[in-house]
Parts: C-alpha cells; structure tokens; sequence
C-alpha cells in the first residue's frame, strides 16, 4: 500500500482551506467598508462593483498560490523546493487561524453595529425621528418617480413668482395623470429650494428617484422657461432644454415638459392619459393669468384660513371666468374655494351652495374628464351636504383620472374616518403620505384619528411628525394638547405644548366645535380646568366691534361664567349674546355652532327648558351615524346642557354611549375627572361609576 498522501488531506496541510475561510472573511470586510465609505467621499458606484469583482476573481488565485508556495523564515518559496521535515506550514497555519478570528470579530461587531442601526433606523422611519422624514424613506425608490420642485422666478419683476409656480404646478398636474409614474404632490416639494444642494437627501426625503429643476422669466409677453430633469440619487443631469416661447405658447411649453420627462422615465401612456398631456385649459393667456394669481392666493388661504385671503383667490377666478367662460378648470378651482371657505371659516346659505352646485356642474359640462371638476362635485358632498357615498363616487372617479391626486385620496380617507371606518381611513392617509410625504396636515389627521380612538402612544408619534415639517402647525398642536389632557389629565404638559403661541391664538377650528369647550377655545380652557375663571375671562377681554367677532367674544365669557358659578353678574353681556346668537339662526338656521352657544347663553339667563330645545336641535343635526367624527362632539354638547338643566340620567348615558365608541376627542375618563363642566353630577352614583369603569380603545369591532 503506498504511503503517499491524499489530495484532501495535503490540502488540509498547505493550509487551503484556512486560506480560503480567512480571504473570504476579509473579503466581506472590503465589501462593507467599500459600500459605507466610498459614498461618504463621493466615489462613484462602480467603484464598489469593481472591488467586488476584483475580490472574487482573486479567490482561486489565492488558494492556488496556498497550494504552490509557503511563507518561510528565508521568504516565499514553491513548495517543491522544501523538504517534508523543514515545513512550517503548521505554524502557519495557527497564524492563518488567529488573523481569522480576529477578522471574524471585526466582522461580527460590524454585522452587530449595521443591524442594530437598520432596526433603529426602521423604527424610526415607522414612527417617528423628530426630523419630519418620511416614514416611507427606508422603502425601496421606485425608478418611475419624480418631483417637481419649485421653479425659481428670474423675472425683472419679483411679483411674477404666482406665474412661475402657475408653470410648475401645471407640469406636476399633467404628470399626476400618468399612472405609470409615482409624482409627489406640490405640498411636499413646496418645502425645498428651487435649486437644493443635497439632491440625495432630497431623493430619500420624498422617496423618488428624479427630480425637475426649472426656472422662468416672463417680460411682458414673452417667456423663458429653463428645465432639467435629474437623477437625484447620483446627482446626474439626465436631461435639459430651454424654451422661449409667446406668453400664448405657453401651454404649449407645459405639455412638451411633461411630454418629454415621460419619454425620460420611459412610462407608459394610455390614450387618455397621452391627450391629458397635450391638453390646454384654456386658450386665453390673461384668463390664464388671472387663474394663476387665483391659485397662488388660494394657496395662501389655505394655509392662514381668513375670509380676505378666500376674497382674493375668489376674485381672480371669477376674473378669469369672466375672460373665458369655458374655463373648466377656474370653474372647479372656484367652486373647491367656496367649499373651503364653508367647512374652515363659516358656513355657507343654502342658496350659496347651490350657486356652488351650478358651478360644480359648469366644470363638468365643460370638462367631464378633467379631475379637478369630480374633486369639486366629492367636495360638494362631503363638505356642501356629507353625503359620503357621492362624495366617494366622485373621488374615485378623480383618482381614476389622475392617480397621483392627493386631494381626491386624502379627502376619501377623511370620509371613511366620517362614516366611522377607523382602519380604512387609517389607510388611506399613509398612501396619501407616500404621495405627500412633506404635507404636515396628513400626519396630523392621523394623529387626529389616532386621538379619537384613544391610542394616545400612536397620536403623540403622529403630532411629532407633523409638527418636525411644521413645528407653528396649529392643528397638529391640539392633537397633542388633548393627548396630554384627554389621555393622561396632564394640564402642566398641555401648557408646555401651547407655551410658545402668542397670547389670543386660537387652537379651536370651525370643523371641531360643537361643545363648550370649542366654545371657550380648547387653550383658554386649560383654565377653566384648573377652576381659575378669572384668567379664562381675561383671555377673551378684547372687545370687537364686529358682530361676529364680538358674538363668538360674548358666547365665550358666557359660558365662562355660567362654569364659574356667576352667570347672573352680567345680565347685560348674556342678552347682548342672546340678541346675536338668535338672529345668526335666523339668517342661518342650520348653523349647528350658533345653536351650541345658543343653548350656554340661555343656561346662562336660567332659560333651562330653551337651552336643552336648542342642544337636542344641535345634536339631531349631526348625530354621530352621520358622522363619527364630529358628531361625538355635539352629543358630548348635548350632555353638558343636560347634567346642568336637570338631567342627570339622560347626560350620564350619553356619556356611557361616548366612552363605548372611539370619542377620545372629548371624552375620557381621565377628562371626566378633572372637567367642571361635569361638577353638577359629579357625586351621582352613576357618574361614579363612569370614572372606574373602561373606555372603548381604537376602533370598534
């Protein structure tokens, strides 16, 4: 038998296999710092493929050169050449092992480090940094996206930047229509700079792979436009054009821009969506114009939400309608104006939203696939009427025209949370925040919804994404005021929340009222919490000579009062509100917020039997079948009268009912506690009860 030995066990002696287990551990160290440094100093991507590549194409190479040659005390020499007895590849070998161990250790901690990071980084993302990034920003980013950022006005004339955005946001509405692509809304990219410096920030902030630069000049009646589309994630230009054109041609300009980025970003374009993009609304230039100074004051309405600002945008739609009547779209954007103005200011006649209606209808005649026109008809609906299946309809078929209209899918997920479909609505907001991932009002009706159904963790992670976008954003600071109070009775931290607002903010909009405390505003009724009337009082001491500034004034120190336990101290004050609030309902009868306040003053006058009459009418005006959302508010409204006019029982189920549903807005038990509206029956037996006993937590099943 030959003593020669076996192939496997010489490769076990020439140390093959620690070679091959020690080059592949330094191979994947090479790799990992290859990807996380070479980005840090810029180095392009193939760099890191070619490391790659090199590092496999090296492994047979240094098991084969294990195989031919040993590392001796005289230098490397073949293997042929060293005789049996003089070989040290042993002690090599327990070299090879320990510069392994410590390559695997290195290795380990890495894997560890990258690990705990990307789960950090995950939860984070999934709820909430504090930097406002979306939590969409670790997903993969797909290749057919874009954002159009805003384009920089170069005119000699810096009052021409409405028309400069009027451009951008005509080319960003043209490729909302293309299915194919993912397009972020103009809210978002309203954020950044028109030329950032970080493009890849700006790539992982709203999650798309291109983005358009662009800028205009408009002299007179002639315009420059400058765009280029760019690879934001490499920061490379993939394409860029120039265009002068007539003020006329410039529709023209808007459908070649949009035209050519689809070409770009090789997205498929349906017949429909192709005639979209060559579609001009409207042929007249100066009705054009006119739409465009509409847009840009509307935008800043609805933002500051006053009546001035709502006059604006309203004059230069009905300017440009008067230019050219089959303006579809003014017509639409006029009629969205109207209804905004109804839902965040005050409520509309009912011979107003009819002439609203009629409009609604001239954009749809005129224009029965224009997306803008059902976004307006769902918003008659909702807003005009709550008739929530026509305003879904309507919606659905705006999205079917334009599947990156936020608008119409945000809108829809506020309808699903009215009719009480909690989850649903829940949804359709994170979609719409893929879309809008800037937008601090989506986070924030998620952290409203998440405070209706009591999940008070979840609403606080909301509210602090909303307010890292938007740290002055009112709303998002309501939802956070009543986490602390509705959640934990926590007045300290809801003061720390509101401590920076000037003295006279108002944290109480229009579409949440319906009780006393919206009566009051929720931030002057931290006082009341804390029974020190006397400041709540000082807070509404500025006197106003206009009727409905000096109604709302004169409901609130009412209703102060009939808290403090000293109503009869100004009889004067009461009628004077009473004489307002009265002839408001004539001229608006249905204006269930009028009815509210209504029903304080005549509790305040000892009229117990008119104000339980008018809060009964408040609350069967939007019961909370019809709307689960601000319907719990009336209800609780109702309540308040009741255990304060002598019904106790009838106040106690309604809270019952209340703490069985998701009403967390405006009640729980930690608010029941320490509330003075509930003073009058805090020591029925019943009313005890409540406070030991469970609340409804998210949505019902």
């Amino acid at each position: 038998m030959s003593n020669k030995p076996s192939f496997f066990s010489e490769l076990k002696r020439r140390n093959v296999y620690k070679v091959a287990v020690a080059y592949a551990v330094a191979a994947w160290l090479l790799i990992q710092v290859a990807t996380q440094v070479f980005p840090f100093f810029e180095i392009p991507n193939w760099a890191v493929r070619l490391v790659v590549v090199l590092l496999i194409l090296g492994f047979p190479v240094a098991l084969v050169l294990a195989w031919a040659f040993e590392i001796t005390p005289e230098g490397i020499k073949r293997e042929s050449e060293i005789p049996a007895g003089h070989s040290i590849t042993h002690r090599t070998g327990r070299k090879l092992v320990a510069i392994t161990a410590v390559l695997a250790v290195i290795a380990a901690g890495l894997l560890v480090f990258r690990l705990v990071g990307t789960a950090r980084w995950a939860v984070r993302s999934g709820d909430d940094d504090g930097s406002g990034t979306s939590r969409t920003a670790s997903l993969p980013i797909p290749a057919k996206s874009i954002a159009v950022l805003p384009f920089e006005n170069l005119s000699d004339d810096k009052s021409n930047a409405y028309f400069a955005d009027g451009i951008q946001d005509e080319i960003l509405t043209k490729l909302a229509s293309i299915a194919d692509l993912k397009v972020i809304s103009r809210t978002s990219t309203a954020k950044y700079k028109s030329k950032p410096e970080d493009l890849k920030t700006v790539s992982q902030q709203l999650g798309v792979a291109t983005v358009l630069e662009g800028t205009v000049q408009k002299s007179g009646d002639k315009v420059r436009v400058n765009v280029q589309l760019i690879d934001a994630r490499a920061d490379t230009h993939l394409w860029a054009k120039s265009y002068d054109r007539d003020l006329k041609d410039v529709f023209t300009v808007e459908s070649e821009v949009a035209q050519e980025i689809a070409d770009a970003l090789r997205a498929k374009l349906s017949p429909s969506e192709a005639n979209v993009l060559t579609t001009a609304p409207t042929r007249d230039p100066e009705a054009y114009d006119l739409f465009l100074k509409g847009e840009y004051e509307q935008r800043q309405a609805e933002i500051i939400l006053t009546t001035d600002s709502f006059d604006r945008a309203d004059g230069f739609y009905r300017q440009a309608l008067e230019r050219d009547p089959n303006f579809a779209l003014a017509a639409a954007r006029l009629a969205e104006s109207r209804l905004s103005r109804h839902w965040f200011i005050s409520p509309l006649t009912a011979r107003e939203l009819d002439e609203v209606k009629t409009m609604v209808d001239r954009a749809l005649t005129l224009a029965p696939n224009l997306a803008e026109s059902h976004v307006a008809l769902g918003n008659f609906y909702y807003h005009g009427h709550r008739q929530y299946e026509l305003a879904l309809t309507a919606y659905r078929r705006a999205i079917e025209l334009q599947p990156n209209n936020v608008a119409a899918l945000v809108d829809s997920a506020y309808v699903y949370r009215r009719r009480g479909e909690w989850e649903r609505a829940l949804s359709e907001m994170e979609k719409a925040e893929k879309l809008d991932p800037r937008d601090t009002s989506i986070p924030e009706n998620i952290a409203a919804t998440y405070l209706n159904l009591r999940q008070w963790t979840e609403a606080k992670r909301a509210t602090s994404r909303s307010l890292a976008l938007d740290p002055h954003n009112l709303l998002a600071m309501r939802v956070l005021f009543l986490c602390c109070i509705n959640g934990e009775g926590d007045t300290e931290g809801a003061k720390r929340v509101v401590s920076n607002l000037s003295p006279g903010t108002r944290i109480s909009p229009n579409a949440v009222r319906g009780n006393v405390s919206a009566i009051i505003d929720q931030r002057t009724y931290l006082s009341v919490l804390e029974r020190d009337f006397a400041g709540a009082l000082k807070d509404w001491g500025n006197q106003s000579a206009d009727p409905a500034e000096r109604m709302t004034l004169l409901s609130a120190r009412v209703a102060i009062r009939v808290l403090a336990g000293n109503a009869a101290s100004a009889k004067l004050e009461n009628e004077e509100a009473r004489a307002l609030l009265e002839a408001r309902l004539r001229d608006r009868p249905d204006d269930a917020y009028a009815m509210t306040q209504l029903s304080w003053t005549y509790l305040a006058l000892e009229r117990n039997a008119d104000a339980l009459s008018v809060a009964h009418q408040a609350a069967e005006s939007l019961p909370i079948e019809k709307d689960a959302m601000a319907g719990p508010l009336f209800s609780v409204g109702l309540a308040e009268i009741q255990a304060r006019a002598g019904e106790p029982r009838e106040a106690v189920k309604a809270l019952q009912r209340l703490l069985s549903i998701p009403a967390g807005m405006v009640v729980s038990v930690k608010r029941l506690k320490i509330d003075p509206v509930w003073d009058p029956i805090r020591n029925d037996s019943e009313f005890q009860k409540l406070l030991a006993g469970p609340e409804q937590i998210g949505p019902n099943k």
